[in-house]
């Protein structure tokens, strides 16, 4: 398959793949990135809306977040469900299963607190939960699918919304610093720009101490932040993974573009709502690259 921003430049982003989409594919891509991992180790996953059964599911990732010794972490919703309260939430992390493979933590459950955002044009700070400085290294595992509002979710989506706190998920939805009485009607590239800064700010705040994991499995059309999401519209694609949260979300929207399954919806759903936007903005804020190799595991 030839990827539009493929490149055999050797000082590219690396891009690990394999299409295995099981404990041992996940744990093969994670191995090929030769992470180091130092102190305590946060796992930055969904843990799905109740309702949703797409979310990376617990027996998938159990043996890499073990591996770890990691913890997961969330953070509360912005809007009514079954995530938008600790009290909630808890009950959906149970009950999805996540309790049994590791200890987990809603990271503000306990207040937030704000991270700066430098040579952002939309925010100047990001609004993360409180337990967010208490973790040394972040595996983010991402479920990359399509997305209601954003077009599409991955590495970058994960650590911006996904990481920021409720109020700070209305800061982005605004797409200002200022948060606005009706924040899921701002404007669309404002809130593409607002996600892809802060994003920015949490890999800065952790001094780049993160590795990405994007799961191409269950591709629906809308997130897991859903509570009744259109079934999946294509196969499942692989996993893929790298350093760099940009260049692993640009590999996969490619992988989507060149897919000979039915790929229109998904398509149709990331250009609608102009989701490539938000790794051009990260590639403004210097946070990566669009360009990667692609390391084919399954060919070695």
């Amino acid at each position: 398959m030839t990827l539009e921003h493929e490149t055999n430049y050797p000082m590219a982003a690396k891009v690990f793949f394999t299409r295995d989409i099981s404990p041992a594919g996940l744990m093969r891509v994670y191995e090929a990135l030769g992470a180091r991992p130092k102190g305590k180790v946060a796992v930055k996953l969904s843990s799905g809306e109740g309702g949703n059964t797409h979310y990376l599911q617990p027996a998938l990732i159990k043996d890499l977040v073990q591996s770890l010794n990691g913890t997961i972490v969330e953070c509360n919703t912005a809007y009514a469900g079954t995530r938008d309260t600790s009290e909630h939430h808890w009950q959906t992390i149970r009950e999805h299963g996540f309790m049994d493979i590791a200890p987990c933590d809603i990271q503000d459950e306990e207040g937030e607190i704000e991270i700066p955002v430098e040579g952002g044009r939309r925010i100047t700070s990001d609004i993360v939960g409180s337990h967010f400085t208490n973790y040394d290294y972040y595996a983010v595992l991402s479920h990359f699918k399509g997305h209601i509002m954003g077009g599409f979710g991955g590495a970058l989506k994960n650590i911006s919304i996904g990481m920021a706190s409720s109020r700070g998920k209305k800061r982005l939805h605004s797409g200002q610093q200022e948060i606005l009485a009706q924040p899921f009607s701002g404007d669309q590239d404002a809130f593409l720009e607002a996600m892809a800064e802060a994003a920015t700010a949490v890999f800065n705040a952790l001094k780049g101490e993160m590795c990405f994991i994007n799961v191409m499995n269950n591709l629906s059309v809308d997130c897991d932040c859903d509570g009744h999401p259109h079934a999946p519209v294509m196969s499942d694609i692989g996993i893929a993974a790298s350093l760099d949260p940009v260049a692993v979300d640009q590999a996969c929207v490619d992988m989507v573009y060149v897919s000979q399954d039915n790929k229109e919806p998904l398509i149709e759903r990331i250009e609608s709502r102009h989701g490539i936007h938000i790794i051009e903005h990260a590639v403004e804020m210097g946070l990566g690259s669009r360009d990667y190799h692609l390391i084919d595991l399954d060919a070695r």
